[in-house]
């Protein structure tokens, strides 16, 4: 089967300036596809020339030999050979808005959410009710967490419209499950590269590393005030000498202090080392070195969460809370433990959403203010990590437990061909259910054809009957005159809807005979070309060599 990939580069790096999850995704799942896929042929849809170069680059640099065939927006209908498009992001809509003109059985869109708790991509979810979207379209949600939110979002958009506007018809897209994948060979550690590890962070045998991998940031990621507190009790009812490190990064001074704050009143008792995880050297480190890993993610705009399953792969017991993707992955008293969290009942935090639409709150205020309404079991955390720290035996059986579970159930060698089963599933039911699809006159209303929306604006319309008849003497000298002005830029800068020379050149020759309906003209003309040039009658017009014989 073949696919088509909406490639834009920032959305397939994490090189760029501003570095998040959907980043580290988006590369990951490249590397992935690119080392996994069983395409024969590469096809790829771009905005620009540029990133479609940057695209070959990346195929190139995998080994991969098979062509790239490039799709822009001079000619989506190539989309209709690849059969599925798949983009980074939840917003389809738009795209099968773009695919309307084309038919909408032209070929498949797929998706994927990241957060969905941003206006944006709330917005990009309840659009799709509205939009022409097929049962041959999917976004893939990637943990049951996210789909529950996500059909909770298209239900309540249903329920607004069948209030609204009575609506009876609903076509709703394909929601999949399909986890985000790792590379699990990236997270084997040599005992050779532990031991420099333990070295490089100053931790001799009996001290115990914790692990936290991810951005640094309390409002928008995980709030660490519950690890901090677990830690040190932990610490103080088995004696261990503990190293907590914090492998991320911090967007601002203001925030880093913060966490250096927090560390210093909740774990004066933990020693706590910052590591810049935008930095290989640094993330290998802080992997190598760790015997426990720790996430107590706590925030909405969380979906699936990568890092406890690289832990996994890493041979690390893991402490999770039970939130949103980490339900799927870690498998409590298994791969390590998901401690139990809590938030306020549904309809109590109307006013969090109110502040966030009318923008009194920015989105980091808006998941700041609502994860510090959910918390994490401090005492279950504590427990989970007395029971670590006191048995190396637990932290073995855990650690290859979820080492083996990240390798046969995570790794991309197994999740691309879940990805390619459901992108041949989707071509299957739009073969099979779209012979009954009936297109509508005008299929993108918002987007109309501009004559037919200010049809009211001329006071005539250029129409089959209408009679036209040549001004200038001849054909020749009313050739002349459109050559002439069409080297004008005014009139130039348009010559990618107007006919060319040798089409001019016989419509002014059959005018010259004498006066003909405006369909006559065009009879000579091939038949995939005659309405392309028919409504260019109107420019010969404007231009002075036709007229309009009365």
């Amino acid at each position: 089967m073949t696919v088509c990939i909406y490639y834009h580069p920032e959305a397939y790096t994490t090189s760029g300036p501003k570095l998040m999850g959907r980043n580290a995704a988006g590369e990951s799942f490249l590397r992935g596809f690119l080392t996994h896929s069983q395409s024969t042929e590469f096809w790829v849809q771009v905005t620009n020339a540029g990133h479609a170069q940057h695209f070959v680059h990346a195929v190139q640099s995998f080994n991969r030999t098979e062509a790239v065939k490039v799709v822009d927006k001079n000619n989506l209908i190539g989309l209709q050979e690849a059969g599925v498009v798949y983009l980074p992001g939840p917003g389809i809509g738009e795209h099968a808005f773009h695919r309307a003109a084309f038919g909408h059985a032209s070929w498949s869109l797929c998706g994927i959410t990241h957060t969905t708790s941003s206006a944006g991509a709330m917005d990009a979810l309840t659009d799709l009710i509205t939009a022409p979207i097929q049962p041959w379209d999917a976004v893939i949600c990637t943990s049951t967490a996210v789909k529950n939110n996500a059909e909770r979002l298209l239900q309540a958009q249903v329920d607004y419209l069948k209030d609204r506007l009575g609506i009876t018809k609903l076509v709703l897209p394909q929601l999949p499950v399909i986890p985000l994948g790792i590379h699990a060979q990236d997270f084997s550690y040599s005992i050779a590269q532990k031991a420099a590890a333990r070295t490089a962070l100053g931790v001799d045998e009996q001290t115990l590393v914790v692990l936290f991998m991810g951005r640094l940031s309390f409002h928008a990621k995980a709030h660490p005030l519950a690890m901090y507190q677990a830690l040190e009790q932990a610490v103080r009812e088995t004696g261990k000498q503990v190293v907590l490190i914090e492998c991320g990064w911090h967007a601002n001074e203001f925030i880093a202090k913060a966490y250096a704050d927090a560390a210093r009143m909740a774990c004066p008792g933990v020693r706590v080392v910052t590591l810049d995880g935008r930095k290989a050297e640094d993330r290998q480190t802080a992997w190598a070195g760790a015997d426990v890993f720790c996430s107590l993610s706590d925030n909405i705009q969380e979906t699936f969460g990568i890092v406890p399953i690289e832990a996994m792969a890493a041979g690390l017991p893991v402490v999770v809370s039970d939130w949103d993707g980490y339900k799927d992955t870690v498998r409590d008293g298994i791969d390590g433990f998901r401690i139990p969290t809590l938030m306020p009942k549904p309809g109590l935090g109307g006013d969090l959403a109110l502040r966030h639409a009318l923008e009194i709150d920015t989105y980091d205020m808006y998941c700041g203010h609502t994860c510090s309404l959910v918390a994490v079991d401090i005492q279950a955390t504590t427990q989970a990590f007395i029971r670590l720290f006191q048995s190396p035996e637990l932290r073995r059986e855990m650690g290859e437990a979820g080492r083996a579970r990240a390798r046969a159930v995570y790794d991309w060698a197994t999740i691309i061909p879940q990805y390619e089963a459901l992108w041949a599933q989707l071509t299957e039911i739009r073969k099979i259910q779209s012979r009954d699809l009936k297109p509508l006159a005008y299929s993108w209303p918002a987007r109309m054809d501009p004559f037919h929306s200010f049809a009211a604006y001329p006071a005539q319309l250029l129409a089959p009957q209408t009679v036209l008849g040549l001004v200038d003497v001849d054909a020749a000298a009313a050739i002349r005159r459109v050559s002439a002005y069409r080297a004008l830029a005014m009139v130039d800068f348009a010559k990618v809807i107007l006919p060319d020379e040798d089409e001019i050149r016989a419509i002014l020759e059959i005018a010259a005979i004498g006066p003909k309906a405006a369909a006559d003209l065009v009879q000579i003309i091939p038949v995939e070309r005659q309405a392309f040039v028919f409504r260019a009658l109107a420019w010969l017009i404007k231009l002075g060599a036709l007229r309009v014989v009365v």
